[in-house]
């Protein structure tokens, strides 16, 4: 990772993370290693589903695949696991995709081995992979968000998979630190905000009480997205992507801005400049 091998090549800059708190550790880790400033600004929080029915039910039923496409959903089927002693054998059992090396780590780390991780951490690159494998009439459970693109079950159902999905957490919006965003926007101490998902860009543009047709730009503030599907959606609110990260990973992501802003060694350390 570019961070780790620089001298602290982001002294001075200060990023803001908005992923869910539970998750944003490690991230802000990374960030602070490399000589960031950090502030902690969950725009998401991740909860239990409206009902845990649909994912119990599920989980006591034999499928060929289970497809993760998230950590969050890797932790909330192993709470639910764990809290019911039902399911594990299921998942022994089963084929397990992952969309990305996070995924496959959370599942790694409860014991389960992961068959499919794609080279592109999206949806469209874990249908890639999964094609070739899924046989027509196989049974496939899909346990995500309940707010989620529905193109993994679109085209599963088309390669002729019978697909499950279930809701295994909802997302909603995290307004306890608005007031803190806005005015680290307003005083001109931001360098950089971090995207992480699309949930993450839905309510930061929420957050700021950006209405329909006004410009969301906030000046000097540079945009960076884990991804092109989170890129996408900073696109829709007419919102820059000065930074993607080529690897559609944490670390990439900061490998990605340490390209974009990263200090020289032996360069002055930046000084507020707003």
């Amino acid at each position: 990772m570019t961070a780790v091998g620089a001298a602290r090549p982001l002294r001075g800059r200060v990023v803001v993370v908005t992923r869910p708190r539970a998750q944003a550790h490690a991230f802000a880790s990374l960030l602070e290693a490399a000589g960031a400033r950090v502030l902690l600004v969950p725009t998401i929080a991740i909860e239990p589903p409206d009902s845990w029915a649909p994912l119990d039910a599920a989980l006591v039923e034999e499928h060929d695949w289970v497809v993760f496409t998230s950590v969050n959903g890797v932790a909330m089927v192993r709470r639910r696991v764990e809290a019911t002693g039902r399911g594990r054998a299921l998942l022994e059992r089963s084929r397990l995709a992952a969309i990305g090396p996070a995924t496959a780590a959370a599942l790694r780390e409860w014991g389960l081995t992961t068959e499919v991780v794609p080279g592109e951490y999206v949806a469209e690159g874990l249908l890639d992979r999964l094609r070739p494998l899924v046989a027509p009439g196989a049974r496939v459970l899909l346990p995500r968000a309940a707010e989620t693109r529905d193109v993994l079950v679109r085209e599963l159902t088309a390669h002729g998979a019978h697909v499950t999905e279930v809701a295994a957490y909802r997302t909603r919006a995290a307004t306890e630190h608005a007031a803190a965003l806005r005015e680290a926007l307003a005083d001109g101490r931001v360098d950089v905000v971090t995207f992480t998902s699309s949930s993450t860009v839905h309510n930061y543009v929420s957050l700021l009480g950006i209405r329909s047709g006004e410009s969301p730009v906030v000046e000097g503030v540079q945009n960076a997205s884990i991804g092109p599907v989170t890129s996408a959606t900073l696109r829709h609110y007419q919102l820059s992507v000065d930074i993607q990260a080529e690897q559609y990973t944490i670390p990439g992501l900061i490998d990605a801005i340490v390209e974009r802003l990263g200090a020289r060694q032996g360069a002055p350390e930046p000084v507020s400049h707003r």
